[in-house]
């Protein structure tokens, strides 16, 4: 009687684990097993101002021993972090980390998507859009401290004719100065201030249309973004209600203003509620074209480029794993 006693409670401590497997993400399953997860972290030393020599040394003091096999390597040249990053994956690594701006996070994250790899950010660029919106903290060392702490949500992901995008894109002004800024040799937010004050007044608008689900617009714009994430970058919240959860785009068209109006529209900028303003269209799709009437600059995550006059944009719902704060 008491073997019969012992084996049914063997039997139900041993179903109660079988059902905390099935119920628990692979991270707890790892914590549980005393397996450590591999990380990688995907270096730009281009990014943003500072110095990145120190981050190897500053990463092996933070991060936490027990929990992660971490393997540091710098990017050499444009478009290496995709490289860099695929390689991980098919080492089977489970985390990837990407330090430096939104364009290294794009780099890295095109590389990740569809993957059982989870995309992690150190922002140590000159806008951080996609680490700010998922509340990444902007100092180093304590963003790399918040991925002992973390755990990996679904996101969406944007296409800009099969090119993706994780934070924004868009064209127009924004285009236009994120040309400029890539031509400079100066970085950092003052930079990136001086190319819009002289941009505003040698920039041409364009007229555009734009169809989609229940959309057929032609307009003259001064910027349109394609928002995935809420905002451009340093807190200037271009689309203040956009999710990267919701599976759609917020389009934000800004028309012609006049110069008066600049100190109005900056305040809402950085208020979150530059939506309300009357200069402000919004927009909301999960696919949509764009005709405009010439070839030129376009932007995806900061980074110019130059595209045709027939844009295509579109989200990919919950087509990337990346790492967040714990919520409990």
């Amino acid at each position: 009687m008491v073997f019969q006693t012992y084996k049914v409670k063997f039997l139900i401590i041993d179903n109660l684990f079988v059902l905390s497997q099935l119920n628990s993400s692979p991270e707890t399953i790892r914590l549980r097993n005393n397996m450590k997860s591999k990380i990688a972290f995907i270096i730009n030393p281009f990014s943003g101002t500072g110095k990145k020599e120190d981050i190897p040394a500053l990463i092996k003091q933070v991060l936490d021993p027990k929990l992660f096999e971490p393997e540091i390597v710098f990017t050499e040249s444009r478009g290496h972090g995709t490289e860099l990053a695929k390689s991980f994956v098919d080492k089977g690594f489970n985390i990837v980390v990407a330090v430096g701006g939104d364009g290294t996070v794009n780099e890295v994250g095109r590389s990740l998507v569809h993957t059982n790899t989870s995309l992690g950010i150190v922002p140590i660029g000159s806008g951080n859009g996609l680490a700010r919106h998922l509340g990444i903290p902007m100092n180093t060392k304590k963003a790399i401290h918040q991925l002992n702490h973390s755990e990996p949500i679904l996101m969406d992901y944007g296409l800009i004719n099969k090119r993706p995008f994780f934070c924004t894109c868009g064209t127009g002004f924004d285009a236009y100065v994120s040309t400029e800024f890539a031509k400079g040799k100066k970085r950092g937010v003052m930079s990136y201030i001086e190319k819009i004050i002289t941009g505003y007044f040698s920039y041409k608008s364009q007229n555009y249309h734009l169809q989609g689900e229940g959309i057929d617009l032609n307009t003259k714009a001064f910027v349109i973004t394609f928002a995935n994430a809420s905002q451009w970058g340093n807190n200037a919240y271009i689309a203040p209600q956009a999710s990267v959860q919701d599976g759609k785009l917020d389009i934000s068209i800004m028309s012609n203003f006049p110069i008066i109006a600049i100190p109005t529209l900056a305040l809402q900028l950085f208020a979150k509620t530059i939506d309300k303003d009357l200069f402000m269209t919004t927009l909301r799709s999960e696919k949509i074209t764009m005709i405009r009437e010439e070839s030129g600059p376009f932007h995806y995550d900061g980074e110019p480029y130059e595209e045709g006059k027939e844009i295509e944009i579109q989200t990919i719902a919950d087509g990337l794993k990346v790492l967040v704060h714990k919520r409990y």
